[in-house]
């Protein structure tokens, strides 16, 4: 039998009443689909569980009407008659042998109320974080009865639906749980409010009582912020982060730490690398006995060694790694390593939720149409059985992925460049400071390429009309993307700037490759 130094991934971690088949975990993240698109849902996170992620959770789902985000296209269990879009997702994902997870969420005065009309609810009165000119309402205790039941009933209807997992979610800033826990939200003066054991004290009872209704059979997590990166204005991972986890260490069956708000947690890779939240993270495993499961981008099956290890992590979490690569475990399993399609941390995830839309991934065109279209981030299937030859003109991102695609449905292709590099805009791009993950789009598709007999390709073979005819090959893929206009004609401005005189008009690359500053010179000489 072979080993492999990565065989500590793929071992079984038992998580309360579960038991996932190896340490590769979807973290909760949104898509943009949840509850309106519930077909599109289940379809990308069972694409997730075929590739090897042992547990595969969904976004958060709100729990009641008075947790509405609408226009935000979550996930909703309002009642029973939420249940069957819920269950196409865990049936889909355990249908491949993995754990189905649900974040359930109330989001407080983070909610929006535009759908169901209902008030915000906060610990103490405030304003909506929304942007919308309304006023969250101060808890009660009758209030407070009352969501501990919702937590409950939408605890009993996740295990309807069949889940394995279900969450208790404080995290991001977004959620009620949370803001009971933070002293800036919680002004309140009776046992819910004041020192920390009262702030804790929601937390503390709604954990019991989701344990109480379905952890029997459905293993409980707990999805916690440890550090707000606001100094002593928010929660600190020496501090109260480290304080609620030693205050309900072992009553949860999983504790998923990050760090908030959602943009600390999901940092871009200009401004943070691979592995960026472990000082904050670091401590919680010697404070439980419960696996531990954390984020950080990763994509190196070494680094997740490393963690795993070390004692820092359990279970390795990811998000945006789960959407660049669904395969990714798989691949490590199998020693495909150079296959794996690696996140770029560029957050055109991030942009499609926020523009509420199902989302795109620069590096999987296939995300978000798996159900649509039938898209398969691995598979690419042609409707004619003949092979053919294509030629694609322009080797920059799109061009190369036709070529990809097309050698990988099983045809032949000639992938002509005009310029020495391959990569378009994105190799000037990548070049710049911080950047350097953007290359991964070039050199994956590249190194793809460069495996396969069926794709030839020349770079410094700018084609005219005239060229592209006289190949006499049939199939033409015009892959040159745009010119920018340079006078400064656009949504805003109808005339050419010229028109008033005012300097020329750069382009991004131009930009880029440092036009501006040669602009500038000359025109101080």
């Amino acid at each position: 039998m072979t080993t492999s130094p990565y065989d500590i991934l793929f071992e079984p971690v038992r998580i309360g009443p579960k038991v996932t088949r190896n340490r590769f975990y979807q973290v909760p993240h949104c898509t943009g689909m949840g509850f309106r698109y519930p077909q599109a849902e289940a379809a990308h996170r069972a694409v997730k569980a075929e590739g090897g992620w042992g547990v595969v959770s969904t976004q958060e789902v709100e729990i009641h009407p008075s947790s509405d985000l609408t226009p935000a296209n979550e996930g909703r269990l309002w009642d029973d008659g939420d249940i069957p879009a819920l269950r196409l997702m865990a049936e889909a994902v355990q249908a491949h042998g993995s754990l189905a997870a649900i974040q359930l969420a109330h989001n407080g005065h983070h909610a929006s109320g535009r759908y169901s009309r209902e008030p915000m609810l906060a610990p103490s009165g405030t304003v909506s974080d929304w942007g919308d000119p309304w006023q969250a309402r101060g808890m009660d205790k009758a209030d407070i009865k009352a969501f501990r039941g919702w937590h409950v009933d939408a605890a009993r209807r996740a295990k309807q639906a069949g889940f394995d997992i279900i969450y208790v979610y404080a995290g991001h800033d977004m959620t009620l749980l949370m803001h009971f826990l933070l002293a800036r939200h919680n002004h309140r003066t009776d046992e819910y409010g004041g020192g920390f054991e009262n702030r804790l004290r929601l937390f503390r009872e709604v954990l019991a009582d989701t344990k109480e209704a379905v952890g029997d059979s459905c293993a409980i997590a707990v999805r916690l912020a440890v550090d707000e990166l606001m100094g002593a204005a928010g929660l600190r991972h020496e501090v109260e982060g480290r304080d609620i986890i030693e205050a309900l260490a072992e009553e949860p069956d999983l504790w998923d730490v990050n760090i908030s708000d959602w943009s600390n947690d999901s940092q871009t890779a200009r401004f943070a690398k691979e592995g960026y939240q472990e000082p904050y993270t670091a401590f919680v495993k010697s404070v439980t006995t419960k696996p531990v499961v954390g984020v950080g981008r990763y994509t190196s099956p070494d680094a997740m060694v490393r963690l795993v290890k070390s004692g820092h992590l359990d279970l390795i979490g990811a998000a945006r790694p789960s959407i660049a690569d669904p395969f990714l475990p798989n691949k490590i399993r199998d020693g495909r390593l150079e296959d794996i399609r690696e996140c770029i941390g560029c957050n055109i995830c991030v942009s499609g939720d926020q523009l509420l839309m199902p989302m795109r991934c620069t590096q999987n065109p296939t995300v978000g149409e798996e159900w649509r279209r039938g898209w398969h981030p691995e598979v690419m299937t042609g409707d004619k059985v003949v092979s053919e030859r294509f030629l694609i003109v322009g080797g920059g991102p799109a061009g190369m992925e036709a070529a990809r695609g097309l050698v990988a449905a099983g045809h032949e292709v000639v992938l002509a460049e005009a310029s020495d590099t391959w990569g378009g805009r994105v190799a000037i791009e990548s070049a710049l400071p911080g950047l350097a993950e953007w290359g991964r789009v070039r050199d994956w598709r590249l190194w793809q390429l460069q495996q396969k007999d069926a794709a030839d390709l020349y770079l410094q073979s700018r084609l005219s009309a005239s060229d592209i005819l006289d190949y006499g090959i049939g199939q033409v893929v015009l892959a040159t993307g745009a010119s920018w206009r340079l006078d400064g004609v656009g949504r805003t401005h109808r005339l050419p700037v010229a028109a008033f005189g005012a300097l020329p008009v750069l382009s991004p690359e131009s930009a880029m490759q440092g036009g501006w500053s040669r602009m500038m010179v000359r025109g101080r000489s």
